[in-house]
């Protein structure tokens, strides 16, 4: 068998599964329904991880199974199983056609575009297990040999190649090859008794060569060592109304969380979000585009087909300022009487598919990044994101900001510690004062979160001004 196996060896050479017959079981068991399909995954996994001098774990993992779905209008069936067989699929068939009611005229299939926007070579079979250990051995070394202050240094790489096919009532079938890698590093540098920590990752659907040559992960290593000097020298973050300037890049995570999951159709359609019912109205300030874009080469969050079959799109959500769509899965466009647009996504065959973003960005403005600083008289200047609480029926958001500067005079001067950004996304908008011309994509780590399930996705902006923002921190501002 040869080391990367195509979705028709996986399928059904290797577990003696006929296509033809797995396609009369799902026409039989989407008989009457408005729409469904069979989802099939194959994925292999690994993760390692080094700290604090050695190797703390190493992780292999192979998974694989069906998940069968019928939809009749709002209702939805779901059977899964850990094989690849044509007994589960006849079992899960059975179970799904509970949902009877009226007889529905099923849905089209998608159709294919034959774009493939990342190699499908799988990156755990690239590097021997010993190389990667000593990269992570040499990410080690690198950061104690560089600064005397650094206490302690983690590091870890992670791989998936997960292989698809999506078999519909028609007997059309759509197969996608999805490689992902990730690297992470982290160090702690200490000044007397004062410890902080920086970190920074990087990753995307390519092999790991891409990130470990050594020019790559000692921009990555000197990054994580940057943010911990720079903390160590952070005063407390102001606290109150005022400018804030939001970097390009990952900043957009905050764009993602705030204003993402409230494009979201599901939401929409049953009129939870804050932007439902608001197509064709100007809900942010003039300039402000956002597209969510699965069709970038090689980004985290982009995929060649989503995992309803449905080729994925640059889907235009926000465009001068006016409220242009939703993003969609089949069931959600359908019953909204819009277009899928390629979001439809799951965690693995034992989840269902519902709307999710892909790469949610803001395009670029014409503001010089340093005009729009020198214009702030006194603000803050936030950099880097950590963890946050969005409710998407009203866009209110916390956001605690990893790394930030104070802005006095027009000029980026302390590092502040403990900054928090309040808010609502629909406001936050509104309140777009410049947009720079330096529009970054994150750096390929970002993980969404939606009804329990985790998906890769990327996010992306350019330099903003919001203006005023509620920071919460510890000194009155």
């Amino acid at each position: 068998m040869s080391q990367n196996p195509s979705p028709d060896e996986l399928f059904f050479t290797r577990s003696g599964m006929d296509e033809g017959r797995v396609a009369t079981l799902v026409g039989d068991a989407l008989t009457g329904a408005d729409d469904g399909e069979l989802f099939m995954e194959y994925r292999q996994a690994e993760a390692l991880a080094f700290d604090d001098g050695r190797l703390k774990t190493a992780s292999y993992d192979v998974t694989q199974g069906i998940g069968l779905r019928r939809v009749v209008e709002e209702a939805t069936a779901y059977a899964h199983a850990s094989e690849l067989s044509e007994a589960a699929i006849s079992r899960a068939a059975g179970t799904v056609r509970a949902v009877d009611g009226r007889a529905g005229t099923l849905a089209a299939a998608p159709s294919g575009t034959n774009q493939a926007f990342y190699d499908d070579v799988n990156p755990l079979a690239e590097m021997s297990f010993d190389a990667k250990v000593k990269l992570l051995q040499d990410i080690d070394a690198y950061l104690r040999d560089k600064d005397d202050r650094v206490r302690q240094v983690s590091a870890s790489l992670m791989a998936t190649w997960q292989v698809v096919a999506i078999v519909r009532a028609d007997g059309s079938t759509a197969t996608d090859v999805r490689p992902l890698v990730r690297l992470n590093i982290s160090a702690v540098a200490a000044d007397g008794d004062r410890m902080e920590t920086g970190s920074q990752g990087t990753g995307g659907r390519v092999l790991y060569k891409e990130f470990v040559q050594p020019d790559r992960w000692q921009a990555q290593a000197d990054e994580a060592l940057r943010q911990a000097v720079v903390n160590l020298d952070s005063v407390a973050a102001p606290a109150g109304e005022m400018p804030v300037v939001l970097g390009p890049g990952w900043p957009g995570i905050l764009l993602h969380e705030a204003i993402g999951h409230g494009l979201e159709g599901d939401f929409n359609r049953k009129k939870t979000s804050a932007f439902s019912g608001l197509l064709g109205e100007r809900i942010a300030a003039p300039g402000v585009t956002v597209t969510d874009d699965g069709t970038i080469n090689d980004r985290r969050g982009s995929l060649t087909i989503d995992d309803e079959g449905t080729p994925t799109s640059n889907t235009v959500l926000i465009e001068d300022g006016i409220l242009k769509g939703y993003m969609h899965d089949r069931m959600n466009a359908r019953l909204m009487g819009h277009e899928p647009t390629g979001n439809g996504r799951r965690e693995s065959y034992a989840h269902q598919p519902m709307p999710r973003m892909t790469n949610t960005c803001m395009m670029a403005g014409t503001e010089d990044p340093a005009g729009i600083i020198a214009s702030v008289k006194k603000g803050l200047y936030a950099v880097n994101f950590g963890g946050g609480q969005v409710d998407i029926t009203n866009g209110k958001f916390v956001f605690s900001a990893s790394e930030a500067y104070l802005i006095e005079d027009g000029k980026v001067t302390r590092p502040v510690k403990g900054a928090t950004l309040i808010g609502n996304g629909p406001d936050v908008l509104t309140k777009v004062a410049a947009i720079g011309n330096d529009m970054e994509m994150d750096s390929g780590i970002g993980t969404c979160g939606k009804a329990g399930q985790g998906v890769p996705v990327g996010v992306g902006q350019p330099t903003l001004l919001v203006n005023p923002l509620t920071v919460g921190g510890t000194e009155a501002a």
